[in-house]
């Protein structure tokens, strides 16, 4: 295999970026159970966009398609990563910017909105959560958990559609 990943074949590229997203989302849960970081709803939403994305990616590189077929995988896994990047983008701008006192938390966790209101009424009250969701827990070289992972969702779905899209060689 040649060293240069970006010319590696798309199974490879694709089943890399499927690891990616099972190490990114092994991380969160050992951050959650080892380390006692709870996770706030947006988290969630971002976890699930990893997960989407991850499935697409380990399918993809499975099934190993055609031209056409690398191309429709490649816009799924953008897909779930530009809606990741989306969640992470509201979850940063929750976090620098100053919070109402009187907002005491991010709200109810996920599981109670489920039980309690319907799916879109529970997912929209989690997107308006503020508070805990503002509380910055985590670091790393000065970028805090939603960046991450904003760069993570973009670099994931730059390199799925350059997989999907990218001129090959006739063997």
């Amino acid at each position: 295999m040649k060293a240069n990943p970006f010319a590696w074949p798309f199974r490879v590229q694709f089943l890399v970026g499927g690891l990616a997203c099972a190490a990114l989302l092994a991380y969160a849960l050992f951050e959650q159970f080892q380390m006692g970081v709870e996770p706030c709803p947006k988290c969630i939403f971002q976890r699930v966009a990893f997960i989407a994305a991850g499935l697409v990616f380990f399918i993809g590189a499975v099934h190993g398609p055609g031209a056409t077929g690398r191309r429709i995988y490649a816009v799924l896994v953008a897909i779930a990563c530009a809606t990741g990047a989306v969640v992470a983008i509201r979850h940063l701008i929750v976090q620098f910017t100053p919070q109402d006192p009187m907002l005491a938390g991010c709200g109810p966790g996920l599981n109670y909105l489920l039980d309690t209101f319907p799916v879109a009424e529970a997912i929209k009250k989690a997107f308006m959560a503020t508070g805990d969701c503002g509380e910055i827990d985590w670091t790393f070289l000065g970028l805090t958990m939603p960046a991450w992972t904003l760069i993570w969702f973009v670099l994931l779905g730059a390199s799925a559609l350059w997989a999907g899209f990218r001129r090959r060689r006739a063997a």
